[in-house]
This record gives structure tokens, C-alpha cells and sequence, in this order.
């Protein structure tokens, strides 16, 4: 089962303790259709991420995955299993993300998205590649983030984790894939 744990001295910073932090859980994860994997573009920020976000009041981690990968990839998607979580620690900011991890794949695609005003104003849009596209275009990323200086988007502090999160949940989807075993 995957747990990544991402800290800030994965992204290039001193770790700092949390101390009381903010929390918040997440349910993400890997959206499969014929073959290829969904990838959330942000070109405004230059970010590739993984379909998934934020869990709701009274909503299971899996309804929240289920709502998110409609959202953003006009998908509805079948659960296959539970890959394992994610745990993100920000010290600069106090801030803790607990997400669980599924893996799914598409059962009807609406073609339309559904995507928040933030997400239209970071320029997101769908893309359907490759397990070893995704990891390249994750990878690369990293270092060629953009922040608004309006300050309208995320800083690249907080973008530079979910990088690192989703990267260890391709690479970990691509282990399972090299093992040729399922979940």
C-alpha cells in the first residue's frame, strides 16, 4: 500500500514542526481510460496534477473521489481499490492534508468538465496520457512552476507539494504496473 509522506525538505525547504496545524482530508487518485491516465493541466501555473481535491461535510473519501474526478475529467469513474494515502506536511504554513489514494477507471465520459472560477483563471484543462507521460510531465514541472503576481493562484510553495504528492502516486501506479499485479 502506498503512504507518501511529503514534508518540506522535499520540496527544497527546512522542515518545520507542525504545531496544531490546520487540517484538511483529500481523496485523489488515478483515472484510467483505454490505457491512459487523466492529468489535470494548469497552464496558467505550467502545473500537472492528478484528478482529486478536498473532502466534504458528511461525504465518504470515496463519493468525494467519485465528485471530484466528475469535476475535473467529465468522468463518471468506478472505484477498483484504495492505493493507500498521502499525508502532506506543510510546516511553513501549519497546514496538514491527510488524502486517501484510489485508483479507477472510467465508466462514461460527459466530455464536459466541470471546473471551479479559480480553475478556469489557471487556464485547466483535461489531458489523457501515458503512465510513463504523466510521471515525465509531473517530474518536469517541479521546476518550471509560475505564481501570479496578483496572488490569484496558490503560491508555488503550496503547488511544489502537490507535485511531489502526485508524482509518488504515479510512480507507485507504475510499480503496480511493472509487477503486473492489481490492487
Amino acid at each position: 500500500m502506498l503512504h507518501a509522506i511529503i514534508k518540506d525538505e522535499n520540496i527544497g525547504y527546512e522542515n518545520k514542526e507542525l504545531d496544531n496545524p490546520k487540517k484538511r482530508e483529500g481523496a485523489r487518485g488515478i483515472v484510467l481510460n483505454n490505457g491512459k491516465v487523466a492529468l489535470f493541466y494548469k497552464k496558467n501555473k505550467n502545473e500537472y496534477k492528478l484528478p482529486g481535491g478536498g473532502v466534504e461535510k458528511g461525504e465518504s473519501f470515496e463519493d468525494a473521489f467519485r465528485r471530484e474526478a466528475l469535476e475535473e475529467t467529465g468522468c463518471i469513474v468506478e472505484i477498483d481499490c484504495e492505493l493507500g494515502i498521502t499525508e502532506e506536511k506543510k510546516g511553513l504554513t501549519n497546514f496538514y492534508q491527510l488524502s486517501h489514494v484510489f485508483l479507477s477507471h472510467v465508466i462514461k465520459n460527459s466530455y464536459k468538465l466541470n471546473l471551479t472560477e479559480k480553475e478556469n483563471l489557471e487556464g485547466g484543462e483535461l489531458l489523457w496520457v501515458t503512465v510513463d507521460e504523466a510521471i515525465r510531465l509531473v517530474e518536469n514541472c517541479f521546476d518550471k512552476l509560475k505564481s501570479s503576481t496578483v496572488d490569484k493562484f496558490e503560491n508555488v510553495y503550496a503547488t511544489k507539494f502537490i507535485i511531489k504528492r502526485d508524482l509518488s502516486i504515479l510512480k507507485y501506479y507504475q510499480s503496480i504496473i511493472d509487477k503486473q499485479k492489481t490492487c
